[in-house]
Formats: C-alpha cells, sequence, structure tokens
C-alpha cells in the first residue's frame, strides 16, 4: 500500500481524507493540522500531529493548504525520502522547495466540508519532476479517481484561470442575481431550474451555441431596461459582460 501524509485540514483536505480512506490501495499514516478540532469528524482513522517537525515517514506528502503557504510549508518538510506535491491550481511545481522530490496532484472540482462529492469523477491533473513520480502519483490519483490527466505547470495556470471564471465568476453572478431577487422579495428557488438547464446544455452543446438573451440577440431596448434597473457594481458588470458577448459576436 501507498503510506500517504496529508498536511492540511481545510475543504480540498476533507475530501481527500474521505476519499484516501475509502482506498484500498492507501495508507493514510497522518494528518498535520493546526487545529486538531477541525478533523474530529475523523477522530480515531489516523495519526494527527500539529507539528510538521513530527511527520511520519510517507511515500508521499500532499500538502493542501493555501496557495501562499504551499512554499513555506514544503521548505519546512524535512523527510529525505518520500514524494511532495501539492494539492494548487495556481501553484507552479517550482512553488515547492527544491531539496525534495517534488510534484502536483490538483483535483479539479469546487469543495465545500459538508458537500459530498463523488469523487471517481473528479479530474485529478498531474505533474512530477521525474517518470518513477509521475507514475506514483498516477497510481494514488487512480484509486480514487477514473479521470486522470497529465498537466504541466503552464497547462495548469491556463486550466485553472478557465475553472476561475467556470466556477468562481458564475458563482458570484449567482450571488448577485440572489442579492436582487431578495431586494424584490422573490424566492431564488425560482431560478434554479435555468440554473440547471444551462449547466446541462453545456454537456451537449458548445458554450458560443448554448449562449442566448438579450445582448446574444443585441435587443438593445431589453438591455436598456436593464441598465437604468441596475445600480453600482451590477450595472457595470451587466455592461461588460453585455459588451463582451457582443463583441464575441463579432470575431
Amino acid at each position: 500500500m501507498i503510506q500517504i501524509v496529508v498536511i492540511g485540514s481545510g475543504n480540498v483536505a476533507h475530501h481527500l481524507i474521505s476519499a484516501f480512506l475509502q482506498s484500498t490501495e492507501i495508507e493514510l499514516v497522518q494528518v498535520f493540522a493546526r487545529d486538531r478540532n477541525a478533523l474530529r469528524q475523523f477522530s480515531g482513522s489516523f495519526a494527527i500531529t500539529n507539528n510538521l517537525n513530527e511527520l511520519a515517514q510517507a511515500d508521499l506528502y500532499l500538502i493542501a493548504v493555501s496557495d501562499d503557504a504551499i512554499g513555506p510549508v514544503s521548505m519546512q518538510i524535512q523527510k529525505e525520502n518520500g514524494l511532495v506535491a501539492h494539492t494548487s491550481g495556481g501553484v507552479s511545481i517550482d512553488g515547492l522547495a527544491s531539496h525534495h522530490r517534488r510534484g502536483v496532484f490538483y483535483p479539479l472540482q469546487t469543495f465545500s466540508k459538508n458537500k459530498t462529492v463523488d469523487f471517481r469523477s473528479i479530474p485529478i491533473c498531474l505533474e512530477a519532476t521525474t517518470p518513477g513520480d509521475y507514475q506514483l502519483l498516477e497510481k494514488v490519483a487512480r484509486s480514487i479517481s477514473d479521470s486522470v490527466h497529465a498537466i504541466d505547470s503552464n497547462q495548469r495556470k491556463a486550466l485553472h484561470v478557465s475553472a476561475v471564471f467556470a466556477n468562481n465568476f458564475t458563482n458570484h453572478l449567482y450571488k448577485i442575481a440572489g442579492d436582487i431577487c431578495a431586494e424584490n422579495q422573490i424566492p431564488f428557488d425560482i431560478l434554479k431550474p435555468l440554473i440547471q438547464e444551462t449547466a446541462q446544455k453545456i454537456l451537449t452543446l458548445s458554450p458560443a451555441e448554448a449562449q442566448t438573451g438579450p445582448a446574444r440577440r443585441h435587443d438593445a431596448t431589453t438591455i436598456q431596461r436593464h441598465l437604468d434597473f441596475l445600480t453600482d457594481n451590477p450595472k457595470k458588470i451587466y455592461q461588460l459582460l453585455t459588451q463582451s458577448i457582443q463583441n464575441d459576436q463579432k470575431l
């Protein structure tokens, strides 16, 4: 079995821990967490430490912390053996301390602690500095996912930016839509069938083919009515996105 130490206790770490505990090919020997209470739901499943100097011996040390902390944390790992990999989409493999064997194990998904995910369907993007280390990461990835991809740091940068547009920015637009609904005594639930259909369409149509709405139709009267209704930041975003959609049609 492949022995793994997970460093972190946030959203990504929680879901990786759950996936590893269900794998018959992985032995999760230890998890590092500054706050042990953050892992109380896993009590008794593995050893826990809050001291990076007390990390157990393992084949893989998987760093699942904030992007800014990846470099400093990797510098504190003093194990001579074992591959050190991070789980970030936004950090190069060179963001890890150079005295380690280095890799990237990036699950492309949005994670919330209280929302269960099917890890077998989640794409895992891998990078390593040697073929042997890549094979180790690939074996770990295939033990929890059916979608494994070799993605280098430059590709991952593009992929992460794409994911921010597809997920984070889209969710912010949901938040704006929710605010508008709340301000006008409209339940946000009324929009959920529309949101679901929009997501479903992209499974069979390209984004360009799926685009609809007043900007796509160049419906100037409706667009102006919307702009007259909106104020402040939502108005600016509406104008910017409308112009972007219309400019895209000119290409």
